[in-house]
C-alpha cells in the first residue's frame, strides 16, 4: 500500500455493485492449516483501527482459514499488515503502523519474536543470519539477523522511503520510493554497501524484479504526488536501459509479479474513483515493445483490485478485491487462460500473497 495518505475511499456502493461467482465459495476454517502447501493472504486491515490480519488457502483441499494470528496467539496482529516472508521454520510479518516485525513459528503460528522498526515494508532474505527490511519515512534499511531477531547493521541511501528490493546474483536491488529520485541502487551484500546506482525512467521507484533472461525491471511512480507510473527494463549486468514503458498519467499501477515462468508480467492497474478506464489486471510479455491496452481481468465500475501474485507452482493468478476497506475483502484464483477457477472471501484489505510451496 501507499504511504499512509493513500487510503482513499471509494464509494460505498462498491460494497453491493460488485458480482460475486455463483457458486458457493469455502468457509471459513478457524483451525490451523497443513505446515506447507499455503497460499497466505496478507489482509493490510484499516489505516490506524489495528485490524490487520492474516488468511490462509490451502489449494489441495479447497479450504480457508481464517485470522491465523488471533487464533493461534489469542492477540491481535496489528496495524497495517504490510507483507510476510518465510525465513527458515519461521514467518516474519512487516506490520507497518504498529513499527514492527512479528515473528512466527510457521508450524504453529506462536509468536516467536518481535523486532522493532520503524515502519517496516518489505524484508529479503540473504542467508540464515542475515535478511534487509525496507521502511518508509526514512533513507535506511535495516540489517537483521533473523536467528537472534535483532538489528545488526543498517544501509543508508540518498534518498528517502526504502522500499521494494530483490536478489541479482549476490547483490541486492533496493527501491527508494521517493518522488524526488529515478535511482535504483544496487547493494554487495556481504559488505552492506552501495555499488552501483541505475537510472530509470520516471521518478519514485517503488518495485524491482528479474525476469528469465536475468534482465531488471523496475514500477515507479506515485499518483497522488503527481508521478506518473513508468515500468523501465535494464540490463543489471552494465546498467543499460532495455525498453522504458509510460502509463496514461491517471493510472495508479501497482504490484507488479512475474508468471512462473519468468516470461509474461502481470500488474494492478486500480483506479479507485470507481471509473472503469486504468482498472483491472494487466499482461504483457518481458519482449513487448508497448503496454497492454485492454485488461487480462477487467474490474467492474466501483470495484478496484489491490493484491496480485502467481502460483510458481500452478501458473494460478491469485487477485485480491479490498472492496473499498470497507468490508472484508475477497479473492479470486485464475487459471493462466484467464478463466475464474475460485474464489473466497478474507479479512479487511487483501493486499499481498505469500506462496510457501
Amino acid at each position: 500500500m501507499g504511504r499512509e495518505s493513500y487510503k482513499a475511499l471509494i464509494l460505498v456502493l462498491c460494497c453491493w455493485l460488485v458480482s460475486c461467482k455463483k457458486d458457493k465459495p469455502p468457509a471459513i476454517n478457524n483451525n490451523l492449516p497443513g505446515a506447507t502447501g499455503n497460499v497466505y493472504i496478507v489482509c493490510e486491515g484499516n489505516f490506524g483501527t489495528g485490524d490487520a490480519t492474516l488468511y490462509a488457502y490451502e489449494p489441495l483441499h479447497d479450504s480457508v482459514f481464517g485470522d491465523l494470528y488471533m487464533n493461534a496467539n489469542n492477540q491481535p496482529l496489528g496495524d497495517v499488515f504490510q507483507s510476510m516472508q518465510r525465513i527458515g521454520d519461521q514467518f516474519f510479518l512487516c506490520v507497518n503502523n504498529s513499527n514492527k516485525v512479528v515473528v512466527i513459528n510457521s508450524d504453529n503460528r506462536k509468536l516467536a519474536g518481535v523486532i522493532n522498526i520503524l515502519k517496516p515494508r518489505y524484508i529479503l532474505p540473504i542467508t540464515a543470519t542475515k535478511a534487509y527490511v525496507s521502511a518508509l519515512y526514512g533513507n535506511k534499511v535495516y540489517v537483521i539477523d533473523p536467528q537472534t531477531l535483532q538489528v545488526t547493521d543498517t544501509i543508508a541511501f540518498p534518498s528517502q522511503n526504502p522500499e521494494g528490493m530483490c536478489l541479482y546474483n549476490n547483490t541486492a536491488i533496493i527501491c527508494t520510493w521517493d518522488t524526488a529520485s529515478n535511482n535504483v541502487y544496487q547493494v554487495d551484500v556481504t559488505t552492506n554497501k552501495i555499488i552501483h546506482t541505475f537510472k530509470v525512467a520516471g521518478y519514485a521507484p517503488q518495485e524491482a524484479l528479474v525476469d528469465k533472461e536475468q534482465m531488471l525491471w523496475v514500477l515507479a511512480g506515485e499518483q497522488y504526488d503527481g508521478k506518473t507510473a513508468t515500468l523501465t527494463r535494464l540490463d543489471p549486468s552494465t546498467g543499460e536501459v532495455l525498453a522504458s514503458y509510460w502509463f496514461p498519467a491517471d493510472a495508479n499501477t501497482v504490484r507488479p509479479v512475474f508468471n512462473n515462468t519468468k516470461d509474461t508480467l502481470y500488474f494492478i492497474e486500480a483506479n479507485q474513483n470507481g471509473g472503469i478506464t486504468d482498472n483491472g489486471i494487466y499482461r504483457m510479455d518481458i519482449h513487448s515493445l508497448t503496454l497492454p491496452v485492454q485488461p487480462f481481468v477487467a474490474a467492474k465500475q466501483y470495484q478496484y483490485f489491490w493484491a496480485l501474485g502467481t502460483d510458481p507452482l500452478t501458473g494460478n493468478i491469485y487477485v485480491g478485491d479490498p472492496k473499498g476497506f470497507v468490508q472484508k475483502g475477497s479473492v479470486y484464483v485464475y487459471r493462466a487462460d484467464g478463466t475464474l477457477q475460485n474464489s473466497f472471501n478474507v479479512g479487511l484489505g487483501p493486499g499481498h500473497f505469500y506462496f510457501d510451496e
